[in-house]
């Protein structure tokens, strides 16, 4: 099964189109006398083990690599981070079998530099998808194109300083579009490559989709939650250029994960947290 149809069955699997970001932080989780490793472990398999029970699955989840590296102290050889990150993609493999996992690394380098970051992507890691910048072209693309793999590649990003770049014209198009013309382009090669468009810019976001409509080109949504965006806003903007809903995901993060944002997890996390999970599902239902 491709990467285009593993979106497509999952959509149809769990009936939404929700993609739920894992990038945990030392100081949110329930106060422990364990190691970072075990805590992490902990609080994510009685997170999944209440979402599988409650039927609370979103289409897609999306590991942030630089939450579980920062953790590893190599010179001191701990990798407690790295070997989290391990367990947590058991445990995904485990409770959601047939849901497809974006591993989120923003990579972007040249010949054999980038050919290894797709190779620490799709078989140290075995995940189904990954991120990559564009700023070096095809050179930092073409070495994720993986057959049965998918890749989401940065086009018009959820952060404030997006713009600063990403907004410039070229001649009768902002860049963002450029990069839209380029990942059609490369999406002739292999197909199962998509873009990164936040649900900060809901006037690119629509602009984009309606490139994209009549195209396969999936799109991963961050920006819902925490950062200000509409998962609401998000599936009219897509409906209305007639985007298939099937191909997209939209991402929550810190917002379904830890809710309470600051300080150590109260009593109750697991509760707020499914409240959370619950209200983007329905909000991202199919």
């Amino acid at each position: 099964m491709n990467y285009l149809e593993k979106l497509e069955e999952s959509a149809k699997f769990v009936k939404n189109i929700a993609c739920m970001g894992l990038d945990p932080k030392k100081d949110v989780l329930p106060e422990s006398e364990k190691n970072i490793r075990e805590v992490l472990n902990d609080y994510f398999y009685e997170l999944f083990r209440r979402m599988s029970l409650s039927g609370l699955i979103p289409a897609a989840f999306k590991p942030n690599i630089g939450y579980y590296q920062c953790l590893d102290k190599p010179r001191e050889e701990n990798f407690d981070g790295s070997l989290a990150l391990s367990d947590l993609l058991d445990m995904l493999e485990n409770f959601f079998p047939s849901i497809p996992v974006i591993l989120d690394s923003k990579r972007g380098d040249i010949a054999r530099s980038s050919l290894n970051y797709a190779i620490e992507a799709f078989d140290c890691w075995n995940c189904d998808a990954t991120t990559v910048s564009p700023y070096m072209g095809s050179d930092s693309v073409s070495p994720f194109q993986v057959r049965d793999k998918g890749l989401y590649v940065l086009n018009r990003t959820s952060n404030p300083g997006g713009k600063d770049l990403q907004n410039l014209m070229c001649g009768d198009n902002p860049l963002y579009i450029e990069v839209c013309q380029n990942i059609v382009k490369w999406s002739e090669n292999e197909k199962g490559i998509g873009a990164v468009v936040g649900a900060t810019s809901m006037k690119e976001l629509l602009d984009i989709a309606k490139y994209y409509s009549d195209k396969k080109i999936p799109l991963l949504i961050p920006g819902v939650g925490s950062q200000g965006g509409s998962a609401q806003e998000v599936i009219a903007s897509l409906n209305e250029a007639n985007y298939p809903l099937y191909l997209a995901r939209i991402n929550s993060s810190s917002g379904l994960t830890h809710p309470w944002k600051k300080g150590h997890a109260p009593e109750d996390w697991l509760d707020l947290c499914t409240k959370q999970i619950r209200e983007l599902l329905d909000e991202t239902a199919i």
